[in-house]
Order: C-alpha cells, then sequence, then structure tokens
C-alpha cells in the first residue's frame, strides 16, 4: 500500500505541478498522432483549448457506434477524451471520467456546461469523479453499468494493473468492451527504472511487457485481447534513452471484449458480411489489426470474432452466416509473436505463413 501511495503521488504531482502543457513532456511516449478521421476532427474542434492544452494522450480512443453509448474513461485528465465522447454520444448517451488529480479535475470541471453548449445539448451529459483507477468500487459505480470503458496512456501509470482489469471487467455490460491505448515495453522493465519518477510519469518504466499483458487481460476474464492499431515510440531524449537501455516501446490500441470467448481461434464454418452501414464506419470495419471488412463482402471468420460482431452493438451492421454445431479444429493461421508493426495481429489472422496471407494483406480481412 506504501509503494501504491508512493507511486499515486508522483503522478499527481507530474500531471498536476510539474506539467503545465503538452509542451512540458520530455518525451513523445504520451502524445498523439495528428491522422484523425474528418468526423473525430470536428467534434475535437469544438473543445475548449484550455482542455486539449492539459491533453497528455497516446492514442485515440474513439471506437466506432457510439450513438446512445454510456462510456467510462479511466483517467480522463483534463477532460479531453471524456467530452469528444460526449460529442459522439449524443445527447441520449453519459459519457463519465474518472481521475486521482485535482488540478487536472479542475480543468475538466469548469468546462462542463461549454462542451454542453458546444454540442447543442439541453444538458451535460458528462460527469467527473476524483478517485483510483484500481479502485472504482469506491465510487459507486454499478456493475455492468458501462457498454463501453475507454483510457489513453493511463493504465501504464497505475501500480495495480491486474486490479484496473478486473474492475474493468466488473464495471462491463455483457457484450461491451475494455478499449483503450497505452504504451508497452518490448521486454520487462528491470525494478530500479519502476523507482525513476520521471520515467514513471512520463508512462515508460510503468508500461508493460506486452506479453505480461496479455496474461493478465485473460486472467481478468478478457479471453481474446485484439490489437487494434499500433507504432513504435521514438524516445527523443539521449538522457533518457541512456537509462532505458535499449528496451523498445511501442503505443498500442487494444479492445478486449467482455464475452463468453474461447483461449484460442476456432473453426466452426462461419461467416460474416459487413453492411456498410456503419455511421462514419465509409466502406469497411477495422474489429482489429487483422480483421479489416470490406463493405458487401462475406468473409470466414473463427468463432471468436464471429462472437465479437454477433453479441456487441455491432451486430447490427453485419449478415450472419453459420453456426457453432459443427467444430472444424483451429482456425488456421492463429498465431502469436511479437504483435507490434510485424504481419502478426494478436487475432486469428495471425501469421504470414497462412495460404491466404495476401488476401489480408490486400486490405481484406483474412
Amino acid at each position: 500500500m506504501k509503494h501504491t501511495r508512493m507511486k499515486h503521488d508522483d503522478v499527481k504531482d507530474y500531471y498536476g505541478k510539474v506539467l503545465q502543457g503538452s509542451d512540458d513532456l520530455q518525451t513523445n511516449a504520451c502524445c498523439t498522432p495528428d491522422d484523425v478521421p474528418d468526423y473525430l476532427r470536428d467534434v475535437l474542434g469544438k473543445i475548449h483549448p484550455e482542455v486539449t492544452e492539459k491533453y497528455y494522450g497516446c492514442g485515440l480512443v474513439a471506437p466506432m457506434a457510439l450513438a446512445g453509448a454510456s462510456i467510462l474513461d479511466l483517467g480522463s485528465g483534463s477532460g479531453r477524451d471524456v467530452y469528444a465522447l460526449a460529442g459522439l454520444v449524443g445527447e441520449s448517451g453519459k459519457v463519465v471520467g474518472v481521475d486521482m488529480t485535482d488540478e487536472q479535475l479542475s480543468v475538466a470541471r469548469r468546462h462542463i456546461d461549454f462542451h454542453a453548449k458546444a454540442f447543442g445539448y439541453g444538458a451535460p451529459n458528462t460527469v467527473f469523479h476524483k478517485g483510483y483507477i484500481e479502485r472504482l468500487g469506491e465510487l459507486g459505480l454499478a456493475d455492468e453499468s458501462f457498454d463501453i470503458i475507454v483510457s489513453n496512456c493511463v493504465i501504464n501509470l497505475s501500480p495495480d494493473k491486474p486490479a484496473v482489469l478486473r474492475e474493468a471487467f466488473r464495471l462491463l455490460k455483457p457484450g461491451g468492451e475494455l478499449y483503450f491505448s497505452d504504451v508497452y515495453a518490448d521486454r520487462r522493465v528491470p525494478q530500479a527504472l519502476l523507482e525513476d519518477p520521471v520515467l514513471y510519469s512520463e508512462c515508460l518504466s510503468g508500461a508493460l511487457y506486452w506479453n505480461d499483458f496479455l496474461t493478465l487481460a485473460k486472467a481478468a476474464g478478457f479471453a481474446d485481447p485484439r490489437l487494434v492499431e499500433d507504432r513504435v515510440l521514438t524516445i527523443e531524449n539521449p538522457e533518457i534513452e541512456a537509462k532505458l537501455g535499449g528496451i523498445g516501446f511501442y503505443s498500442a490500441t487494444y479492445r478486449l471484449f467482455k464475452l463468453d470467448l474461447e483461449p484460442a481461434c476456432e473453426d466452426y464454418g462461419l461467416s460474416v458480411t459487413y453492411k456498410g452501414t456503419m455511421p462514419n464506419g465509409g466502406t469497411e470495419f477495422v474489429l482489429d489489426k487483422g480483421h479489416v471488412f470490406a463493405a458487401g463482402e462475406e468473409v470466414a471468420v473463427c468463432g471468436n470474432s464471429y462472437r465479437m460482431l454477433a453479441e456487441s452493438r455491432f451486430a447490427p451492421y453485419f449478415e450472419f452466416s453459420g453456426d457453432f454445431s459443427s467444430h472444424r479444429g483451429i482456425f488456421a493461421g492463429c498465431g502469436g509473436g511479437l504483435p507490434f508493426d510485424v504481419e502478426t495481429s494478436g487475432g486469428c489472422c495471425g501469421g504470414p505463413d497462412r495460404p491466404d496471407a495476401a488476401k489480408r494483406d490486400s486490405g481484406k480481412c483474412c
């Protein structure tokens, strides 16, 4: 408990007192790429400048099909993602932010009415709680009360990551998902680096080794984690790079579904067809890095991918064929290996040696 309190205090001081804006960050670990879709750019353009200036994220946490959804943001900071999501869920949806840093919460809360007016809502659809993402039970949030939980470069800052994942699983409705961006390491970070407050607060030394993350996610109940996108992080600070001793870091977005999934990708002869009707979705839908569905094309999928689409908010946008009555063995090509920036996806389209890899590389799901 003492170690946890010290970590919390270090992070609160860093984000509440040391950093005055994104330019004060010493690395690019907590920075978001500029390439965002037009519909999201329009929403971000309505967010108050002070909220944007105090934002420290490493990815985009705005999945598709959000209308009317109930969303929880873990480590909401100045509220940028909360307000962006508030603009996407509509007036009938709601977005709840949780953060432990008083200064960040102060920024977020003083612009609640501003954003309700900016989105044309009669009343705000956002609320912010002060609390710890490992101890969400202290906030009185009901079990199975959220459709989606998001987090943007915050879980790596938690000293008790298994608790965060367990709490997320508890709070999600059946069929809901934890959709979040974070920083991962290509090996386990030495304990000595965990004690460096700057490395920790810059989202580096608290980063999980990616394979340990997969183990923790599965232990929390998320049976088949799916990697959506990733990019290599270049630290661009020689002093900090020297301390890290060659550890590689990645920013990655994962989606974890609260569904009754199998440990591996199994073949039941199932297929799905994307209708192309998802709002802002265009002519294709990205489930994860290995599953990109083109509108109108029937695609063979494993049982887990089928359930992720058929038993979630995505069901209205797909047609489904087959059932689970006949098992054909493992879904071909399901593999492991380093998931970042290679030809593996972490899902059932996982290997370049799969016979239809060329089809996958053409932009179609395998």
